[in-house]
C-alpha cells in the first residue's frame, strides 16, 4: 500500500483543490483529510458519513468545592491564570497542563478528558473517504491527524486499496508532522511568492528529516515566473523532482463554486490536460513505485 501527501509551507497554493483532482484521476484508494484544523476537503467531495465517531483529547481541571481547603497552591502554580482567587477554573484559559492536579494537597482536583471533534468514515463520489472535524479553539489536532491516518489505512486494508491520497495541513507544525510520518512520498505545492518559497524550503528541510521521497509542482506559475524559475532552481538544488507547473486559471475558482473538482468541472481542457500530465508524472515516479520501509505510527486512542 502506497501513501501520497499533499502539502504546502503555507496555505491558500491550491493543495485542496489538486487533491480534488487527482481524486478524479485515481484508481483502487482511500481518501484522507488530515488538516483537521481547517478542513475544507469535504466542500468539494460531498462525503456522506456512514460511521461518525468521538475524538477524545486532552483534559481541563475542575476544582470540587467541598474539598477545596483554599489553601492557594494550584492559584500559585498556574501560569495561565485560569483559577479564579475564589477556586473556580476559567475552561476557556485552562491548558490541560495538569499541574494544579498533581499538586493540590487535599487532590480536590478532577481531570475529566474532554470531546475535541470528531472524525469520520464517509462516502464519497469519489469513493471511500477519511476525515475529521476538531472543535473551535480545540488542541491536540496532531493525535488527531495520526488518529485518521490510521483509520484510513485500515479501511484501505479492508477493502484491498493500493493507494491512500492525503491532503495535508499546510506549514510545518505538529499536524504536518503527524500527516507525513511513514508516508510514501509527498508532492509539495508551491505558488510564485517569496513567502512561499520561504515556506517550501522549511516543508522540504522537514521531509528530509524524516527521509521521505519529495516531489514539486509550481502552482499559478505565471504570475510570476521569475520567482517560478527561482523555485525551479532551489528544487533543482536539492534533487527534488518538479512535476508540473499549472497556470492561473479562474475556472479553478469557478469549478469550487459549483461544487466540482477542476476535472469535473470540464470547462478548462488546459488545466485538464497539466493536471493529467502531473497526475502521471506523480502516480509513475521512482518514489511511488519503491518500497518504503517507514511504517504510520500508531496513536493509542484508549482512555
Amino acid at each position: 500500500m502506497k501513501e501520497l501527501v499533499i502539502v504546502s509551507g503555507k496555505g491558500g497554493t491550491g493543495k485542496t483543490s489538486i487533491t480534488a483532482a487527482f481524486a478524479s484521476m485515481a484508481s483502487n484508494f482511500v481518501l484522507c483529510d488530515s488538516d483537521v484544523d481547517a478542513a475544507d476537503l469535504h466542500l468539494l467531495m460531498n462525503p456522506r458519513p456512514y460511521s461518525t465517531n468521538d475524538f477524545i483529547g486532552g483534559s481541563i481541571a475542575t476544582i470540587r468545592q467541598q474539598d477545596c481547603s483554599g489553601c492557594g497552591t494550584c492559584l500559585d502554580l498556574c501560569r495561565f491564570e485560569a483559577i479564579s482567587d475564589t477556586f473556580e477554573v476559567d475552561q476557556v484559559s485552562c491548558e490541560g497542563c495538569g499541574v494544579c492536579v498533581d499538586f493540590c494537597p487535599e487532590k480536590a482536583i478532577d481531570f475529566p478528558r474532554q470531546k475535541c471533534g470528531e472524525w469520520f468514515l464517509s462516502e464519497s463520489r469519489m469513493g471511500l473517504m477519511v476525515h475529521a472535524r476538531l472543535g473551535i479553539a480545540e488542541e491536540n489536532s496532531g493525535k488527531l491527524v495520526s488518529l485518521i491516518r490510521q483509520q484510513a489505512r485500515a479501511l484501505a486494508e479492508q477493502r484491498a486499496h493500493e493507494l491512500i491520497l492525503t491532503d495535508g495541513p499546510p506549514g510545518v507544525g505538529c499536524p504536518v508532522i503527524a500527516s507525513i510520518t511513514g508516508a510514501t512520498a509527498l508532492l509539495i505545492i508551491v505558488e510564485p511568492s517569496l513567502s512561499s518559497l520561504h515556506d517550501m524550503r522549511r516543508v522540504a528541510d522537514l521531509a528530509q528529516h524524516f527521509r521521505i521521497p519529495q516531489m514539486l509542482c509550481i502552482n499559478k506559475y505565471d504570475i510570476n515566473r521569475d520567482i517560478s524559475d527561482e523555485i525551479q532552481r532551489e528544487a533543482e538544488h536539492r534533487n527534488i523532482d518538479v512535476v508540473g507547473r499549472i497556470p492561473f486559471d479562474p475556472a479553478f475558482t469557478h469549478s469550487m463554486i459549483a461544487g466540482q473538482n477542476i476535472i469535473e468541472y470540464g470547462k478548462s481542457p488546459r488545466l485538464t490536460d497539466v493536471l493529467t500530465s502531473i497526475w502521471k508524472k506523480v502516480i509513475n515516479s521512482e518514489h511511488m513505485c519503491t518500497e518504503n520501509s517507514q511504517i504510520i505510527p500508531i496513536i493509542s486512542t484508549k482512555q
